[in-house]
């Protein structure tokens, strides 16, 4: 498997300054075999703790931050002499050690010659614990499920990825069937590693799903193990509800639709504890679309997603021949597949920031408005080969700044005021003329 993300890994690496680095992301995303790959790829050794395991490591940094100290007591328990020019320190699950965070900003400060690399499931919860956090002495990087293109690399389908970033819009236009093929598998499959993995090496769908499920299944386990007892039961409403109030026209959340009388107050923590997590995303609905698109954010409106489209599908129960045929009754659901997987994309793109928009009438919503390079790109996502875009000509009409985007099945084209981006080229939209 190869993850592009390895990229910001080897630049991390040769900073002059570089600091401590702390990858995020939910649980079975692949952070471990992120960090441990680029450490065989890239250093002679590798120190590897896992605090979750590591009984023996625990308290480590109870005690006191005496570097030398903590040195010799990862030495003494991976059996690694650790030289600090050509060995990589890990520190997996480090939200399991009292301390643990707190103690990379003394990396940072009194001994930066280290290469020290740390991740958690659950470092969005800890962080909201009182855990106190060394800002300014440590780098974030968000790791999120295999987007598309890592998807066709996996596949080994890189020739065909290559077409796709040359925007060679004539040659991709050509394996148009292809492109589509591969993209409905993906929207069945997902890009949870475990799940890509499965079906590389066995072909086999049922396969998958049986994975999609024992990670769902996971992920409802660590809601009663690691939250807060009182809001278990709103988590699980709330994470529930998600594929059936994306199935709607309107997809902002509706907190009463989970109960009679519901209201947003009271599944706050449970919808934080998610977000934290990194099992939901959180897209907000903008007023109007100026920079900042931040200044604009309606508090009150937004819609949730899943992590991973694979994932949705599998909690709604959408069988591979629905993805791959089509079915006359899978039209509503289909939308939110489609909009999860958009969604999806842009989350890995860096530099972008995510919201939608709708009018104050309601009478038009566009699916996303993002921000990148300075410019706002507004989105609007059609499952098939749709080109009405009637909502994306409302917002055009009174915002024309920069040209429009729709997404579709249908091949490139460029017109005066809207440029058509097949789905499968979605992740080429920051190199967009717009």
């Amino acid at each position: 498997m190869r993850r592009t993300i390895i990229k910001h890994l080897e630049r991390w690496k040769t900073k002059s300054t570089r600091k401590p680095l702390l990858i995020k992301g939910a649980r079975q995303v692949g952070k471990t075999w992120l960090m441990k790959e680029f450490g065989n790829m890239s250093y002679d050794q590798i120190a590897y703790v896992n605090f979750e395991s590591s009984q023996v490591l625990k308290n480590l940094f109870e005690l006191d931050f005496d570097i030398s100290r903590i040195i010799m007591a990862v030495e003494i328990e991976t059996g690694v002499s650790i030289n600090a020019e050509n060995t990589l320190i890990i520190f997996d699950e480090i939200q399991e050690t009292e301390r643990g965070i707190t103690a990379l900003k003394y990396f940072f400060e009194n001994a930066p010659q280290y290469h020290i690399m740390a991740a958690g499931s659950l470092l969005g919860v800890s962080f909201h614990k009182g855990v106190s956090f060394p800002v300014g002495k440590v780098e974030f990087l968000d790791l999120y499920p295999l987007n598309f293109s890592e998807y066709l690399l996996a596949l080994e389908e890189d020739k065909l990825l290559h077409a796709l970033e040359k925007k060679d819009w004539q040659l991709t236009n050509s394996f148009k069937v292809k492109y589509i093929e591969l993209l409905k598998q993906y929207y069945f499959i997902g890009g949870m590693p475990e799940a890509v993995t499965t079906f590389i090496r066995t072909k086999d769908f049922s396969e998958v799903r049986q994975v999609q499920d024992n990670i769902l299944r996971a992920y409802e386990q660590d809601f009663s193990k690691y939250a807060p007892y009182d809001i278990v039961p709103r988590i699980r409403m709330l994470w529930n509800a998600i594929p059936s109030q994306l199935s709607k026209e309107n997809k902002k959340f509706i907190f009463s639709a989970l109960k009679k009388g519901a209201r947003a107050k009271e599944f706050e923590l449970a919808l934080s504890w998610l977000i934290d997590c990194g099992l939901i995303y959180k897209i907000s609905r903008i007023s109007k679309p100026s920079i900042p698109l931040n200044a604009y954010v309606d508090f009150g409106a937004f819609k949730l997603f899943v992590l991973d489209v694979g994932l949705l599908a599998a909690m709604g129960s959408i069988d591979v021949r629905t993805l791959l045929k089509g079915n006359d009754i899978f039209t509503e659901f289909k939308g939110a597949i489609t909009e999860q997987y958009v969604l999806q994309q842009l989350m890995s793109i860096d530099g972008i920031n995510i919201y939608y928009w709708s009018a104050d009438n309601a009478m038009a919503e566009l699916d996303f408005v993002v921000q990148s390079n300075g410019k706002i790109i507004p989105i609007e996502v059609k499952a098939e080969e749709n080109l009405q875009a009637k909502s994306l000509k409302s917002y055009y009409s009174k915002y024309p700044q920069t040209k429009a985007v729709r997404s579709s099945m249908s091949d490139y084209r460029e017109e005066d005021w809207l440029i058509n981006l097949p789905l499968y080229a979605v992740s080429l939209l920051p190199e967009l003329n717009l």
